[in-house]
């Protein structure tokens, strides 16, 4: 069975850079425009998809007309949502990042919930050579769901913005996949 690539970019600097932008909706900087259209151009792709986030579908469509997929949107943060960090308890936010799953934020999403929705559009991907315009959390849920990396190893990636993640994933049940690339 042949594996067919798949690369998941990060959509480039938001405007509203260093909150807590889960579901948060704002527009990319012009720069961050640039910065994915110059990544994307490196790649060899036939199937564009992109988060419905303004801040990844506006990257999208900076690079072609991608199709939107809510799935993979970023983490909810909900209450959290468009916040500072230095906005929220320390102590709730130490929680979180120490075990997302036992401590989402209030009103938020557990790392789960993410890992299973990014699994599901993984799995639904035609097995084709295929760019999708994500977030930096659903980035690490598509590592996760693939490559079999416990929540704690997928913070070993520094994924910034426009940062590009390459897989080879072999199409068979369940989906594996091996990286073969990390562009920043």
């Amino acid at each position: 069975m042949t594996p067919f690539p798949l690369y998941l970019l990060r959509h480039g600097a938001p405007v509203l850079a260093g909150r807590m932008l889960g579901h948060e909706d704002c527009d990319v900087t012009a720069e961050g425009l640039i910065a994915c259209a110059d990544q994307a151009r490196k790649l060899r792709f036939t199937r564009l998809i992109a988060s419905d986030l303004r801040r990844a579908r506006h990257c999208a469509g900076a690079i072609g007309a991608p199709v939107l997929d809510p799935r993979w949107r970023e983490l909810d943060f909900g209450a959290w949502d468009g916040l500072p960090p230095d906005a929220i308890d320390a102590d709730a936010l130490a929680r979180f990042r120490d075990d997302p799953d036992a401590n989402p934020p209030p009103g938020g999403e557990r790392w789960s919930a993410l890992l299973a929705r990014v699994g599901e559009a993984i799995d639904a991907l035609a097995p084709e050579a295929t760019l999708v315009v994500t977030h930096g959390g659903a980035m690490r849920a598509a590592l996760a769901h693939l490559c079999g990396l416990s929540q704690p190893a997928t913070w070993a990636f520094d994924l910034p913005y426009a940062a590009v993640v390459a897989l080879d994933i072999w199409d068979a049940a369940p989906r594996r996949a091996q990286i073969t690339g990390l562009w920043r």
